[in-house]
């Protein structure tokens, strides 16, 4: 792919606009049905997407990730994964429904079993169009996908909205997070007018089984790492506390989360496309990998220094409870956006049993910091979680990059810029709110504490000639004649 420069930064901007929207649209839906419902609404639906996340990592069996990391993939091989991907959808979907009970009992709250039935559907329809969206992502058509998640969260969303205000509590949740698959499979079905034939032979599909097994498992136990907090509030403190703890944890996640799937499907492809060019590999990950950083440390401070303002603005005044929670998670923002990249990396690199003995001896570490805390109650859960990031970040970094041809001074380095940025704006930012930020009402005040952050931050983070001359030469190709026709 002669253009894959190009077509990169054009597919990553179109998913980081897409996944502004993106943004917008859970904020908004955050901010109306916060306001339109009850912690113990949010908590229960909490306590079984706890559980039935779980299942969702076996949804494509990584085969999606496969057919996009491998070098070339045909027409029955591409058939033959969506069927296998239908198979686990259906299976997944039987075995959620038929652990209803068993969650109900879990919780002591019958009315899960009716949730959890429901929930159980998004299964099916989550691998009918997991290989269709595989091959647009193949594809590198990032603005098909775009489109098509916007749309699926902006329909979802409606449909929570309108549900919540006719009174249907945490069954407009449900029906929301049903919704949205509905809508993307219509949409990756229609975008790509691909049909899949009969299911072939398994065997020239081996390779990307065994790498899908893999990445699936892996992502087995990194979720368990990164939600067992919410299965030990549920289960120890009640339905209000881990609904309290969920909103926090949301809300906080929603940048990791836009950023992570607006960047990281583009950098996964690129990179893929380039495995076996380590100068452009380099070159390629190193700059998205600023990019990442750079867009991510700003709001990790804003969401530290100003998590009161927040709450109370996104969330409303009953959920203040949640503010100490969301300053205490505020850490793992940047965090993740340091070692998220890394993840692509190893994938696009085939290089996923590693990632597997890095989960591996990261989970349970997790798993102890979330008992030593669940004395302390959410809070004390909260506050083990950013501990454990932090103390693992260098260590998981560097165990990452081993034999890549990145070092870690490389990724301290880039790193460096836009903290020390960031240090400088939080500095001056705080010291506006405190100077003159309690004249102002809520809202006024929120923005001029972000206003001056963004402004202090960017202005100090260009005087970085290796910085300005990213942003320069990504402008650049953005404003370039397409060498190539559109959804090429």
């Amino acid at each position: 792919m002669k253009d894959l420069k190009q077509r990169t930064i054009r597919g990553g901007f179109a998913r980081i606009f897409a996944q502004a929207a993106n943004f917008s649209l859970r904020l908004i839906s955050l901010m109306v049905l916060a306001r339109m419902l009850g912690p113990k609404d949010f908590g229960l639906v909490g306590m079984v997407t706890a559980f039935t996340g779980v299942l969702n990592l076996f949804r494509d069996f990584g085969l999606s990730a496969a057919s996009v990391q491998s070098a070339t993939i045909d027409r029955d091989q591409s058939s033959t994964l969506f069927w296998i991907n239908v198979l686990v959808g259906a299976i997944l979907a039987a075995i959620a429904a038929a652990g209803a009970p068993a969650i109900a009992a879990f919780y002591h709250e019958p009315r899960l079993i009716g949730i959890t039935v429901a929930l159980s559907f998004a299964f099916l329809l989550n691998a009918i169009g997991v290989q269709h969206s595989a091959l647009l992502q193949r594809q590198m058509r990032f603005t098909a996908l775009a489109i098509i998640g916007i749309v699926s969260l902006a329909v979802g969303t409606g449909i929570g909205i309108v549900g919540a205000m006719l009174g249907f509590g945490y069954w407009s949740l449900v029906a929301m997070t049903v919704s949205m698959p509905l809508i993307t499979t219509l949409g990756v079905w229609m975008s790509t007018a691909w049909l899949p034939g009969v299911p072939r032979s398994v065997k020239t599909i081996r390779p990307m089984m065994r790498f899908g097994s893999i990445l699936t498992l892996n992502g087995l136990v990194a979720y368990a790492a990164y939600n067992f907090d919410k299965v030990l509030i549920g289960r120890f403190w009640g339905a209000d506390a881990i609904g309290i703890y969920g909103r926090a944890y949301q809300l906080i996640n929603i940048p990791t989360d836009n950023l992570n799937s607006a960047i990281g499907e583009v950098a996964f492809s690129a990179l893929s496309r380039v495995q076996d060019d380590i100068v452009r590999l380099k070159s390629y990950f190193l700059k998205g990998y600023s990019l990442v950083v750079g867009m991510t440390l700003p709001i990790t401070i804003a969401c530290a220094i100003f998590a009161d303002d927040l709450v109370a603005v996104l969330l409303g005044p009953k959920w203040s409870g949640a503010a100490v929670i969301f300053r205490l998670l505020a850490p793992t923002i940047a965090v993740f956006a340091i070692i998220n990249p890394l993840g692509w990396l190893l994938n696009a690199l085939g290089l996923v049993t590693r990632g597997l003995k890095i989960a591996l001896a990261f989970a349970p570490t997790m798993i102890a910091g979330y008992f030593l805390g669940l004395r302390y109650g959410p809070k004390g859960v909260a506050c083990a979680y950013s501990a454990v990031m932090i103390l693992w970040v260098i260590p998981l970094t560097a165990w990452c990059i081993h034999g890549t041809g990145i070092e870690l001074r490389d990724i301290l380095l880039t790193v460096s810029r836009p903290l020390a940025a960031a240090t400088l704006a939080s500095s001056v930012a705080l010291g506006v709110s405190i100077s003159c930020g309690q004249m102002l009402p809520l809202v006024p005040r929120l923005i001029l504490e972000l206003t001056v952050l963004c402004i202090i931050y960017l202005g100090t983070l260009l005087l970085f000639p290796e910085q300005k001359l990213l942003y320069v030469n990504i402008f650049k190709e953005l404003t370039a004649p397409s060498t190539t026709p559109n959804g090429s």
